[in-house]
């Protein structure tokens, strides 16, 4: 009895204590976090955004701050920038050993060309891209169908090894065809990796894999979703699509693995992309790019491997004349590389600058890059989606599209489908192609990688389908989307969009 009585006591007691106990938790989880905060957050506006929610609501708000607001991945960079440096030194060597200068490269063709390549260069070296590399073969595609054919055809001919790379891989039809042809190429004794984005591809469950890992393949997520896991995390997502077949194929672009890119899905109807086929020099930082998202996801270092460079990261010479380029971004890395890219092509642009992106929010920086171009008389167009496949980007990129219109910059709706592509075009003679779109998500939170192409024949072809495309776009009118309240609303989301 008096046991009860006591219990009794020390309930009430700590009943009355709660209050005291929960403001005293929520205070040091508040204090806690907005430490955390100002130690992680560089922008003050993001900064004081995160503290003001987490200080009205410290639990609701920390959670969100671990889930969404850290934007930085951990990984092992020291090695990383070695490896990298020792790489470039030999690209370097090779190429003075063989002659190769930007003198005798066959896509310069005049002074405001080269002046302009030059630039681009220095400013793709400052980023942190690899090495322009000379002798490459390039060929476009502007179409699901045809790309996946040629992927399909280079997966059928792999002798030795097949390292795919993607956000979403859907299991519909065209996921399951490829599986089934990864499988076969396992059980012929071909070394098959296959690295999937853990959020893109949640539907790509491990039963669903077992028949390629029976067979000798692997398939790993990148970023488990697992609240355990020392990397955890939902907001840095691998937005990469890379697939090299032998060291000697490589694929880069906007394309994913799903019927939905093949036209098939009623929702997206037609799909507009864009997808490289690459052979040469070129194909090795594609390769160096995948080994290390493979060893940071598989513990597996490629590069480490016995005879590794003659297996992977050496393709055969082609009698190719393109100067290529590869660039590569995340969140493991200080340098917002292809941020820093976009935003040095548009103010370089002297005649046009030409962007393709299902998605237009771009960061401050970029907004008055766009606007400045514009007024300086450079004909900027960008070309975006009409049937949105995410309605807050849409409306968020309905307000900046009001923001840019009334200084002269034009902006047109595809209408035809779905457009996906991921292009810059500069004065007909350089261009970027991949996976990073105009958005805040893809420039400081995605991993991406993206060709810059020193071509003017390669751009040729790229601004043709552009203008093709305008054929079934609208142009909007400045006016349309001033001062809309839902627009206004939407762009407060436009940090993590």
């Amino acid at each position: 009895m008096l046991f009860a009585f006591a219990l009794d006591d020390f309930w009430d007691e700590f009943l009355a204590w709660l209050p005291v106990l929960l403001g005293l938790l929520n205070l040091a989880v508040a204090l806690f976090t907005i430490a955390w905060v100002l130690m992680t957050k560089s922008e003050a506006t993001s900064a004081t955004a995160w503290c003001l929610l987490i200080f009205f609501l410290p639990i609701v708000g920390a959670a969100l701050f671990y889930l969404l607001g850290y934007q930085h991945v951990e990984r092992p960079l020291h090695r990383k920038r070695r490896h990298k440096q020792r790489y470039k030194g030999q690209v370097e060597r090779t190429s003075a050993d063989a002659g190769e200068s930007s003198a005798n490269d066959p896509s310069v063709d005049g002074d405001q060309t080269a002046a302009l390549h030059r630039e681009m260069r220095r400013i793709a070296a400052l980023a942190g891209a690899y090495p322009l590399t000379l002798g490459n073969r390039l060929e476009a595609f502007h179409e699901g169908p045809p790309a996946f054919d040629a992927m399909r055809t280079a997966i059928r001919q792999a002798r030795h090894h097949i390292h795919l790379l993607t956000f979403i891989f859907q299991y519909d039809q065209l996921g399951r065809e490829f599986l089934e042809l990864l499988t076969a190429k396992a059980r012929e004794g071909v070394e098959v990796r296959l690295l999937y984005d853990a959020m893109g591809s949640l539907r790509l469950s491990h039963r669903r894999l077992a028949g390629l890992v029976a067979a000798g393949g692997q398939a790993l997520p990148f970023l488990p979703l697992h609240p355990l896991r020392r990397r955890m995390q939902i907001n840095m997502r691998n937005h990469r699509k890379i697939l090299v077949v032998d060291g000697q194929v490589g694929f880069i672009g906007g394309l994913n693995v799903g019927d939905e890119y093949l036209g098939k899905v009623t929702r997206f109807g037609f799909w507009r992309d864009t997808h490289l086929r690459l052979e040469g020099p070129v194909v090795a930082d594609l390769q160096r790019i995948f080994a290390e998202d493979w060893d940071f996801a598989a513990d597996e270092k490629l590069a480490a491997a016995k005879d590794s460079e003659r297996l992977y990261f050496r393709p055969s010479r082609v009698d190719g004349d393109l100067a290529l380029q590869v660039v590569d971004s995340g969140p493991d890395r200080d340098e917002k590389s292809i941020r820093e890219l976009y935003f040095a092509a548009i103010l370089k642009a002297r005649n046009r600058v030409w962007i393709i992106s299902p998605y237009f929010i771009p960061d401050p920086g970029l907004r008055d890059a766009l606007r400045l171009a514009a007024q300086l008389g450079v004909d900027v167009r960008f070309l975006g989606q009409h049937h949105p496949d995410k309605w807050l980007a849409q409306y968020a990129a309905r307000y900046y599209w009001g923001q840019v219109l009334p200084a002269g910059d034009k902006v047109y709706q595809y209408t035809k489908g779905m457009i996906h592509a991921k292009v810059v075009m500069v004065d007909g003679v350089w261009a970027s192609v991949g996976t990073a779109n105009l958005d805040n998500r893809s420039l400081y939170l995605n991993f991406e990688v993206n060709c810059l192409i020193y071509a003017p024949r390669v751009v040729a072809d790229l601004e043709a389908a552009f203008l093709r495309d305008l054929d079934d776009a609208i142009r909007l009118d400045r006016h349309v989307y001033a001062g809309r309240l839902l627009e206004n609303t939407c762009r407060l989301f436009s940090p993590v969009l």
